[in-house]
């Protein structure tokens, strides 16, 4: 089994810098949709991230984007490297300051371009 999060986003080209330039992703595919993009598949080390348009799901499945939706999608990555992910974020304003939890994990957390909350988070 294979678990892929989509994330639905207002546009594809704002949240691009952050999952390719910040986090190291690679864009594989990629959809048009008029003169934007309306999806993407995003890789990296064997994880995958999908990124739609708003518009691109409206025209493709409008039950998943009701009139004046708001919800988004909350990313919880468990990551080797999390010094690397630190250094990924410099500059980038964090939503949650890094922390240590009961459970044994080192986590920071960002609202990512689109609206999502993404969680990186290492064992301790």
């Amino acid at each position: 089994m294979k678990i892929t999060a989509v994330l639905i986003v207002d546009e594809v080209e704002s949240s691009l810098p952050f999952w390719v330039d910040r986090m190291g992703f690679t864009q594989t595919v990629a959809v048009p949709e008029g003169d934007r993009i309306g999806f993407v598949i995003l890789a990296r080390d064997g994880a995958e991230i999908m990124l739609q348009s708003v518009e691109s799901v409206r025209k493709d499945a409008p039950q998943f984007v009701p009139a004046g939706a708001t919800n988004r999608t909350g990313l919880f990555i468990e990551v080797d490297d999390f010094a690397d992910v630190r250094k990924r974020l410099e500059g980038y304003p964090i939503a949650m300051a890094e922390r240590t939890t009961f459970y044994g994990m080192v986590e920071i957390g960002v609202h990512a371009p689109g609206g999502n909350v993404v969680v990186f988070a290492a064992r301790v």
